[in-house]
């Protein structure tokens, strides 16, 4: 089941900017994100049963996005596609898969608000951090329920709900945070998404629609503890260009910061993630 040549030309020019830049330090971290998140993925695929034969999708797949967990539950005999704006991270995405020898697995370059791909043809849509990174989610949530087959389940995993903390907190941190947030939000991206999705799934004609919160504590050494610092890294070059901050005060920041997190005494917490299911009516 190939969907590449249903794509029309309006895939080259797939994607508006994308808030946290297109440098392989970011691709690097989304790659990581994948093993850090497998947990939560898993919840998620397991409250959706879904199954050997169906076909799914992963919009906003970045590098590798959930494409392993996606294309090992519909083996034998199903498909997977991923999406994402950049072409880069398709490719990379594409030899992950070869990598990993799935065949199952298909990867295009398109704009997730407007795929170009069939509607009503996958068991499951899913997204993740993808909606907080859209001006207008809508959007993407209208293609999402357009690609899902009557019955067919869409899922979202975003976050929101408070903010990311380090115990005993020191200034370097709060300094970080209010850069996140100045320079997510001021290319009209939403840190904070993840409380709203339930009502947008609603609003977009889902049924079922049912919520999950993921609330998680990294240890010393972990990858994503030093989310907050990696975040803004990737921010760095939009917070220049608007004047937020300066290349030497984000390097001490981000210097005080790590230094910070590497005491194994100190509690950091991420984000809250909220995992967000509905199903497509049935005609």
């Amino acid at each position: 089941m190939a969907f590449m040549s249903s794509l029309t030309d309006h895939q080259h020019h797939a994607g508006s900017r994308y808030a946290l830049g297109r440098d392989a330090e970011e691709s690097a971290r989304l790659h990581r994100q994948s093993d850090e998140l497998g947990p939560e993925t898993a919840a998620l695929l397991g409250r959706l049963g879904l199954r050997p034969g169906q076909v799914a999708l992963d919009l906003g797949c970045g590098p590798r996005g959930i494409i392993d967990a996606l294309a090992d539950a519909v083996a034998p005999g199903g498909r997977v596609v991923g999406v994402d704006a950049n072409a880069a991270h398709v490719e990379r995405a594409r030899q992950h898969a070869e990598q990993r020898e799935y065949d199952n697995v298909e990867v295009i370059v398109a704009d997730a608000r407007n795929t170009g791909l069939p509607g009503g043809a996958f068991d499951l849509v899913h997204a993740r951090t993808l909606l907080c990174t859209i001006p207008d989610p809508t959007q993407v949530l209208t293609e999402m329920v357009r690609l899902a087959k009557p019955g067919g389940w869409v899922a979202s995993q975003e976050p929101g709900g408070g903010t990311m903390m380090c115990y005993p907190p020191i200034p370097a941190w709060g300094q970080l945070h209010q850069l996140f947030v100045a320079g997510f939000s001021g290319s009209g991206a939403n840190p904070q998404i993840g409380p709203e999705v339930v009502e947008l799934y609603r609003r977009a004609g889902l049924e079922q629609v049912e919520l999950e919160v993921h609330a998680a504590a990294y240890p010393a050494g972990h990858s994503r503890r030093s989310l907050l610092p990696d975040l803004v890294r990737s921010l760095r070059p939009m917070l220049i260009e608007r004047g937020l901050a300066d290349g030497a005060s984000l390097a001490e920041f981000d210097q005080q910061v790590r230094a910070h997190l590497a005491n194994a005494d100190v509690v950091m917490v991420s984000h809250l993630l909220f995992a967000v299911w509905g199903r497509k009516p049935a005609e």
